[in-house]
């Protein structure tokens, strides 16, 4: 979508000083209005671009290493990620998703990713606080799914199937999922997905797919009550990770089982997130928003519940709540 509006942005990343409007439209073969509307794109995207009266176009500090150019770099999508708006800081992104689509005309949205390098109001299952700083991966993507509503619980499993995996591949970490929405590495959690809906009755008009991931973060910065459950991408391999990278992977994996969704076709991707999955098979305690439930996780259901056999032999089956491994 920005392919020209990058090039502009590379003469720009490529020089020491400001470039004025005549140089970039003689190096591109473009014209100067062109160059205006691919500054202004850039603009729109989060960089910080300014210009004087005469000494031309300056790109300025660039501490963006989750920009678009560098994700579109890696990215093999066909729609998911192929718009994008990028932030330094925002209060959440699913909270932007929310906002932009409730603008109207969210068909065209489809698929657009929303990343922001730091949230300052990161909201994380049942309104809980996510805290969100610089060096991790926080993403909301819009979606205008047509499956059934009773089904939309699969945009999670799929997205959570994306990241494990991507995990495990680019980094060989032993990623694994655990119900309903967390990505583990070990007992810690290491990244997260929310789903929100936008609907009217029956009738849904938008889903947003947030994903927050620690990648390059710093567990300093949290507390101990925190610091003792989480860890970070970093830390696992104990550098930094190309966040570019593994985000343009993620939304590849994700899309690929996005198309399947939509046809479908929603057996195969029950089977990976169970192969990934790190309750099936162990003594799990459920605290719901009414009662408490310990047992031995069977499966998970056609509507995305767990499953789960209690010590007296019945059979319950839990569509939300959380979920704390016994054993």
């Amino acid at each position: 979508m920005y392919k020209n509006a990058f090039q502009v942005l590379k003469i720009l990343q490529e020089s020491n000083r400001p470039v004025q409007c005549e140089e970039i439209s003689s190096q591109l073969s473009i014209s100067r209005s062109t160059v205006w509307k691919h500054i202004n794109e850039l603009r729109a995207i989060g960089y910080d671009i300014t210009a004087g009266d005469n000494s031309g176009y300056h790109l300025h500090h660039e501490r963006m290493t989750l920009s678009p150019d560098a994700i579109y770099h890696y990215l093999k999508t066909k729609v998911i990620g192929r718009k994008m708006r990028y932030f330094e800081q925002i209060p959440s992104t699913i909270w932007l998703g929310k906002t932009i689509a409730e603008q109207g005309g969210v068909h065209d949205l489809h698929g657009m990713v929303i990343l922001a390098e730091e949230q300052t109001g990161g909201v994380g299952r049942m309104g809980r606080v996510w805290v969100s700083p610089h060096g991790g991966i926080w993403i909301t993507i819009i979606l205008t799914p047509t499956i059934p509503i009773d089904h939309l619980f699969m945009l999670t499993i799929a997205g959570s199937v994306a990241v494990a995996k991507v995990l495990r591949k680019m980094l060989d970490i032993g990623a694994v999922i655990k119900w309903p929405n967390d990505i583990m590495i070990g007992d810690k959690k290491v990244a997260g997905l929310l789903l929100e809906l936008g609907a009217e009755e029956d009738t849904v008009n938008y889903c947003l797919l947030g994903i927050g991931i620690d990648a390059n973060v710093s567990l300093d910065g949290f507390n101990d009550q925190i610091k003792d459950n989480i860890t970070t991408l970093s830390e696992e391999v104990e550098h930094d990770v190309d966040r570019a990278a593994i985000l343009a992977a993620i939304l590849k994996e994700f899309e690929t089982r996005y198309d399947l969704i939509e046809n479908g076709e929603y057996d195969a991707i029950l089977r990976e997130w169970k192969s990934l999955s790190s309750t099936i098979g162990r003594r799990v305690r459920v605290d719901t928003l009414r009662k408490k439930y310990e047992g031995i996780a069977l499966d998970l259901d056609q509507n995305g519940g767990l499953v789960i056999r209690k010590d007296n032999g019945n059979i319950e089956k839990i569509i939300a709540g959380d979920l704390v491994h016994v054993n």
